[in-house]
């Protein structure tokens, strides 16, 4: 299965349960873990849980079996691992805490910008 059909396949799992907010991050140029994640918001630890799940029973019937699920319990963040999509669904608390889409955002994509030419640099040496 392709790195785009794993994501269509987690991506209709995800709209068939009306996850809210999806965003697709690219970072294989960030990390040798994974290609890309999912992040998507689910309404209620409940509505989370359903959603994970499912992602994952998706990929069991597709014949792919996830790597790792991690979170299921408690469902504030659920982790569905399938290789080279990683699979984050959250609670809109745990999503606006934890701010995974600045912290994998690509250089130049954050919100801290690059010093201006002649600016002083008051963290080397003085």
């Amino acid at each position: 299965m392709t790195l785009d059909e794993l994501t269509h396949l987690a991506a209709e799992a995800i709209d068939d349960l009306k996850g809210r907010d999806l965003r697709q991050l690219e970072v294989a140029d960030l990390t040798s873990v994974t290609d890309r994640m999912l992040l998507v918001t689910g309404t209620s630890n409940r509505h989370v849980k359903s959603i994970a799940n499912a992602v994952i029973m998706a990929s069991k019937q597709s014949g792919r079996r996830p790597l790792g699920i991690e979170g299921l319990d408690q469902a504030e963040w659920v982790l569905v691992d399938l290789g080279d999509v990683v699979v984050h669904v959250m609670t809109a608390q745990s999503r606006a805490f934890y701010q995974l889409e600045k912290l994998w955002s690509a250089p130049g994509e954050g919100d801290i910008s690059e010093p201006e030419a002649g600016s002083e640099d008051l963290g080397a040496g003085s």
